[in-house]
C-alpha cells in the first residue's frame, strides 16, 4: 500500500469513528426516545443499610434502577434500547441491577411485589446461564457491542459474573431454594480460571488479579466492572466461606490499592487502562461512580487508602475547571479511538 494510500485509510477511519460517535451522542442525549442509557445513568449513592460481614441490602440503592422506565418481556424482566441494528436486547448487566434494586426496596418496605420483581430476575438467571466453549457457566451477551474491538455474541463479563452472583445468593437466602445456589457456584467458576482458559480474571506482569469487564487482549481493566465484580466475589465468600472466594476477593484488594494511582489523572479518574497515547478519561457519571465504589470498598475492608483517593476524586467533581477539561478529554479519545 502507498503512503498516500494508507493516509487515506487512515484518515476515512478517523472519519467514521466521528460520525460513529456524534451519532451515538446524538441518539442518547439528544433526542426524547429512551436508550440503554436510561437504565445506567441514574445517581450513583451508597446503600448505607448495607452490612459488612452478612449478606443483606446490596451495597449500592439502585433504586431508579428499581422502577426502570424502559421496556420489560412478558415475565418483566427489563429490556434495553440500544437502537440501531442492535434493537431491544436482555442485558444479564442490567436485569442482575434490576433486580438488586428491588431487593433492597424489599427489605427496606417488605413488599412483596418488590419481592416477586426480584426472585423473576433469580429465575431468569438461572434459565439463562450458559457454558461457554471452556465449559464454564456465563452469562451471555447475545449482541455485537462496540468497543475497542467489536465484542462478537455470545461474549460474557466479569461484571455480569459478580452481580449474577450477588443477586442469586440473596435470593438463596430469602427462599432456600437450591437451583439459586448451584447456579451461584456455577457462576463462580469462571473467576477461578484466568482468561486464557474460559475465565474472567487477568493476571497482570507484577501478580495482580484483575477481573475483566471486557475480556479483550490486552486488557483494559476497567475499574468500576472490576469492583462490582469483586463486590459479587465478596458476596460468595461471606455466604460460603469459601477459602478461594475469600482468597480472590483479597488478591482484588490488593490490585486495587496498588494500582488505583494509574487511574489518577491529576484532576480526573480514568475510566480504564485503555493502553493508548491518550488515556481514556471517566464520564462524570462513572467518575462519581468510583467515588461511591471507593466508599463501600472502604466500608468493607477498612483500608484508608479507598477513602483517601474518593476524597481526592471528589475534590475533582467538585471543581468546574477540572470537570470541563476531563469532557474535553474525554470527547477527543472518543474522537480518536473508541
Amino acid at each position: 500500500m502507498t503512503s498516500s494510500a494508507a493516509h487515506t485509510v487512515r484518515t476515512s477511519t478517523v472519519t467514521a469513528r466521528r460520525l460513529h460517535y456524534y451519532r451515538r451522542i446524538f441518539a442518547a442525549y439528544l433526542t426524547p426516545q429512551k436508550s440503554h442509557l436510561t437504565f445506567w445513568h441514574e445517581v450513583p449513592e451508597v446503600n448505607e443499610n448495607f452490612r459488612t460481614r452478612e449478606l443483606g441490602e446490596y451495597y449500592m440503592t439502585f433504586t431508579a434502577k428499581a422502577d426502570y422506565p424502559g421496556q420489560y418481556d412478558s415475565a418483566g424482566i427489563p429490556l434495553l434500547n440500544y437502537h440501531g441494528t442492535v434493537g431491544l436486547q436482555y442485558n444479564p448487566i442490567a436485569i442482575a441491577q434490576y433486580g438488586l434494586g428491588n431487593y433492597n426496596l424489599f427489605c427496606r418496605t417488605g413488599d412483596v411485589e418488590r419481592c416477586r420483581k426480584f426472585l423473576s430476575v433469580a429465575d431468569w438467571l438461572v434459565d439463562n446461564l450458559e457454558q461457554n466453549p471452556a465449559g464454564l457457566w456465563a452469562w451471555n451477551h447475545h449482541f455485537d457491542w462496540e468497543y475497542r474491538t467489536t465484542l462478537k455474541a455470545p461474549w460474557y463479563s466479569a461484571l455480569s459474573q459478580g452481580q449474577g452472583i450477588s443477586a442469586l445468593l440473596r435470593a438463596y437466602r430469602e427462599t432456600n431454594k437450591s437451583a439459586y445456589l448451584e447456579a451461584a457456584q456455577r457462576a463462580f467458576g469462571t473467576f477461578a480460571k484466568t482468561v486464557d482458559k474460559g475465565g474472567v480474571t487477568y493476571i497482570d506482569r507484577e501478580g495482580y488479579k484483575w477481573f475483566e469487564e471486557t475480556i479483550v487482549d490486552p486488557p483494559t481493566h476497567i475499574l468500576n466492572g472490576f469492583i462490582w465484580a469483586a463486590w459479587g466475589v465478596y458476596d460468595y465468600f461471606l455466604h460460603t466461606q469459601s477459602g478461594e472466594a475469600e482468597f480472590l476477593f483479597l488478591e482484588a484488594v490488593r490490585t486495587l490499592k496498588a494500582n488505583l494511582r494509574h487511574f489518577d489523572a491529576g484532576f480526573w479518574s480514568l475510566y480504564e487502562q485503555s493502553g493508548t497515547r491518550l488515556k481514556m478519561f471517566a464520564s462524570p457519571f462513572y467518575h462519581q461512580l468510583h467515588i461511591i465504589q471507593l466508599r463501600v470498598m472502604h466500608k468493607l475492608t477498612g483500608e484508608s487508602v479507598f477513602a483517601d483517593y474518593a476524597r481526592r476524586w471528589e475534590a475533582y467533581r467538585r471543581n468546574r475547571v477540572k470537570r470541563t477539561l476531563a469532557l474535553a478529554y474525554k470527547a477527543l479519545f472518543k474522537l480518536l479511538y473508541y
